[in-house]
């Protein structure tokens, strides 16, 4: 079972989620919260495997929240849910270290879909999101100043990883990323462990942006 903690201050709207959740048979509503300050205790005391987090909250916010969370030694994957696609919250909330951004109409059959892929250990982000990044970094533009710090930064990794980054960064899934690269899915995993692990980021989303911040996709 995938166990998930929902938290919004509005009781209809986890309310609908648990409902949609629920019906999928195997992800558990194991916590409900109104705000991030619930969503850090909850994960601490009922070890989810994913929290599914509004941004927009009174007191503690989603975005505060997500960081707290993506600091804990073992931390759960972090979904934020919104009823705004504004790029301000969507870099926000990958660089904060969340794996998904959805927003609130996402049909219950893609929510569930999302879930499950993000449990797999892949992002997620609504498509009107998705095709705004990528209509955002194929764009012209000039060098950013920030290009050859990105560069550097990755200059870490083998010429094996930095494919399998190149693959992250075009959104390719794990297993897609393997038959791009002719090799296991397994092996792919491994190499995207590796990655986190040589640049210090918490997921592989935050290892996409750096990517693109390089020019590498």
């Amino acid at each position: 079972m995938i166990r998930t903690i929902l938290v919004d201050d509005e009781h209809l709207v986890r309310s609908g989620l648990r409902m949609i959740l629920d019906s999928a048979g195997d992800i558990e509503v194991v916590g409900e919260g109104t705000d991030g300050a619930d969503a850090v205790r909850l994960a601490a005391e009922l070890a989810p495997d994913i929290v599914l987090l509004d941004i927009r909250m009174p007191g503690v916010d989603g975005l505060t929240a997500a960081t707290e969370l993506a600091a804990m030694a073992d931390p759960p994957k972090v979904v934020l849910l919104t009823t705004f696609d504004q790029d301000e919250y969507v870099h926000r909330a990958l660089r904060a270290g969340a794996v998904g951004f959805l927003l609130k109409d996402t049909p219950p059959r893609d929510l569930i879909a999302a879930v499950r892929t993000i449990d797999g250990g892949n992002a997620m982000l609504a498509p009107s999101v998705t095709k705004r990044m990528l209509e955002h970094f194929s764009a012209p533009a000039a060098p950013a100043a920030g290009a050859s710090s990105a560069e550097q930064r990755l200059a870490v990794l083998s010429d094996r990883e930095r494919d399998v980054l190149v693959a992250i960064a075009r959104g390719m899934s794990n297993a897609e990323a393997g038959r791009e690269l002719d090799m296991r899915e397994a092996t792919v995993k491994a190499h995207v462990s590796r990655i986190l692990a040589k640049l210090e980021m918490t997921n592989r989303v935050q290892a996409a942006i750096l990517a693109h911040d390089a020019g590498w996709a």
